[in-house]
């Protein structure tokens, strides 16, 4: 386990992999921490690449301040994961929120990150007001209370019937009810389509064909905001395809890194 104590939050990040190799950084999804890369990262090369994740704010093993957050403020968290391991240029791998952090941190570190995957994101995901009703009834109900239906879209209908499907119901229940409204409130507020237009490096998108929380149309309308970008939908996934079908994942990924690498 390792920490980074930054100004204004104490951030839990991991690593593996080639210490000397291609950093390749991965980005949570809201409601998860960084296990949920543990099966792709299992199946990617050992050598040649250094694996880093982190937990968001509010999420995981990171602390969580109070909310409101921003996207910006969660850019800032990234980035200073970055800057603790001397990470000067990366490839980055974004699921949901991750994903609009990558397009953040991308848009304003030029050359830092020179290739993105958008994984089940969007450049603006969802409308204010679903976000505010969303963190209403966890004020009143608790997170538990809306378990269920988070579940429903994360998951394809096969995945949802399975006795894995218990480890993320857990993963969700203990996060903090704080972390998760205090990044409700950083989605609500992030529209980054005008930052992420003027985004010139290499881009995957990745989406899900049962993804109810994100639609691969709208994974595919932000990656297409990049000249040269590609999009694959995996079929019969939801909104975390790495954890529901990991060597399908994994192998899409392999692919990306070796295209970026020779950009």
């Amino acid at each position: 386990m390792r920490g980074l104590c930054s100004t204004t939050v104490d951030l839990h990040w991991q690593q593996e992999g080639d210490p000397d190799g291609q950093p390749v950084v991965f980005a949570n999804s809201l409601g998860t921490d960084l296990r949920i890369w543990d099966a792709v990262i299992e199946l990617l090369p050992r050598e040649g690449i250094r694996y880093i994740r982190f937990d968001n704010r509010g999420h995981g093993l990171s602390a969580c301040p109070s909310s409101p957050y921003t996207m910006g403020e969660l850019a800032d968290d990234a980035e200073a994961v970055l800057d603790h391991l001397e990470v000067t240029d990366c490839l980055f791998v974004g699921l949901s929120i991750g994903g609009m952090i990558g397009q953040l941190v991308a848009s304003r570190n030029p050359g830092r990150i020179k290739g993105l995957v958008l994984s089940n994101t969007a450049a603006k995901m969802g409308e204010p007001a679903m976000w505010r009703d969303r963190i209403a009834a966890i004020e009143t109900g608790g997170l538990g209370s809306l378990v269920d239906a988070i579940l429903d879209r994360w998951f394809g209908a096969a995945y949802r019937g399975s006795s894995e499907n218990r480890i993320w119901r857990a993963m969700l229940t203990r996060t903090p009810a704080q972390g998760y409204i205090g990044c409700c409130e950083a989605i609500a507020n992030a529209d980054l389509h005008a930052t992420t237009a003027q985004l010139r490096l290499p881009v995957l998108g990745i989406g899900g064909s049962e993804d109810k929380a994100i639609p691969p149309d709208l994974v595919k309308a932000t990656a297409d905001l990049v000249p040269g970008s590609r999009f694959v939908e995996l079929a019969g996934a939801g909104h975390l395809p790495c954890v529901e079908a990991p060597k399908v994942y994994a192998a899409h990924l392999m692919s990306f890194f070796t295209e970026a690498s020779h950009v």
